[in-house]
């Protein structure tokens, strides 16, 4: 059974990469921190009793569940109410900051000059938006896979899944985005 303190740091480990998993799939930042929240109380609710070692695939599929329960929502809203805000522009800066992600351990974006930075930043821009355009579940087996760093066998558990299909998925992603960031200039 996983103490308060587990349960505590466990989440406060998880939040950024969750966020950002949350926000690639439903691309509005409000609606990821409602996801994520929603998801973390799921977890306490139902799960603090379970062992330390079984929180991190538990909340992937709680984080899973809760975003697709949003899409369903989203589906039925929209079928239902016409929602004026669709039609107006978006903002194309956006609120998601990249600074929390270029930024180490300590919150200071490091000592490396402005040109690399801001080099950095762009090439990071860019595989952020190939990774926005991948469809939902090549996205999705490419985040758990590489960005949470699940294997085959934890991801197809998240995904509810076959591990053939978490390959295929990670496969085309892959090439979908090698293919479009080396459009871009971008090479491993």
């Amino acid at each position: 059974m996983a103490s308060d303190s587990e349960l505590s740091e466990f989440l406060k480990n998880m939040e950024k990469k969750a966020f950002k998993r949350a926000f690639y799939h439903v691309r509005n930042e409000d609606a990821a921190l409602d996801i994520l929240q929603d998801s973390m109380i799921k977890l306490c609710t139902n799960y603090a009793d379970k062992p330390v070692s079984e929180l991190p695939l538990l909340f992937q599929r709680i984080l899973s569940n809760t975003m697709l329960d949003w899409f369903r929502r989203q589906k039925t809203r929209n079928a239902l109410f016409s929602n004026l805000s669709d039609f107006s522009s978006a903002d194309p800066e956006g609120e998601f900051d990249l600074l929390e992600v270029t930024a180490d351990s300590s919150g200071v974006a490091g000592s490396e000059s402005a040109e690399e930075w801001v080099g950095r930043l762009q090439t990071l821009e860019h595989i952020e938006t190939a990774v926005m355009a991948l469809p939902a579940r090549q996205r999705e087996a490419f985040l758990l896979r590489y960005w949470e760093e699940l294997d085959v066998a934890e991801t197809a558990a998240v995904m509810g899944c076959s591990e053939g299909s978490v390959k295929t998925h990670c496969s085309r992603a892959i090439q979908a985005l090698s293919k479009t960031l080396g459009t871009q200039g971008i090479r491993p």
